[in-house]
């Protein structure tokens, strides 16, 4: 006999549980975010967030500023925001939707957003780093963990040559 079909309710999407703004308040968010010279700008619900570079509700980035909404997912505030800590603050001026085609870049905001986490109440890396995984972030060996643990080398080093950490 076949397997019935799922209910969509029986069907969990990973990406479902993960943290979310609304969750946590931009209180903290924002605080973090203006450490480094940064704003972050809330959306209304159901608005489009300007500078999103994947559209719906992920993150969004003009020059420096962080655009999310209260359904954006807490890791891509965080990446985001990456993007425009590594780059020299004369860049960031030019920045509109998309920060950089750098892949030492790309590493260093991934790192970094994961060491952020820890900034922020009721996050923390670990957290950061599963949300990341159920999302769909893809590293070589498996897992935002896995990276971040044997594989971020590179990307720790870059980000202390700049003083970042």
């Amino acid at each position: 006999m076949p397997a019935e079909p799922r209910h969509p309710q029986e069907s969990p999407d990973p990406a479902a549980g993960v943290l979310r703004l609304d969750q946590i308040g931009f209180d903290a968010p924002g605080e973090l975010l203006a450490r480094f010279g940064l704003r972050l700008q809330a959306v209304t619900d159901g608005q489009p967030i300007p500078g999103s570079f994947w559209g719906d509700e992920e993150a969004g980035i003009i020059g420096g500023t962080v655009y999310a909404r209260s359904d954006t997912p807490v890791h891509s505030l965080l990446h985001e925001a990456g993007h425009l800590i590594v780059l020299p603050p004369e860049r960031r001026l030019d920045v509109h939707t998309d920060a950089t085609d750098s892949i030492e870049e790309e590493d260093a905001t991934c790192y970094l957003q994961i060491v952020l986490a820890d900034e922020l109440p009721g996050v923390g890396r670990d957290r950061l780093m599963r949300d990341m995984d159920a999302w769909g972030y893809s590293f070589r060996l498996g897992s935002a963990r896995a990276w971040f643990e044997n594989d971020a080398g590179e990307a720790l080093l870059f980000l202390q040559q700049r003083g970042l950490l």
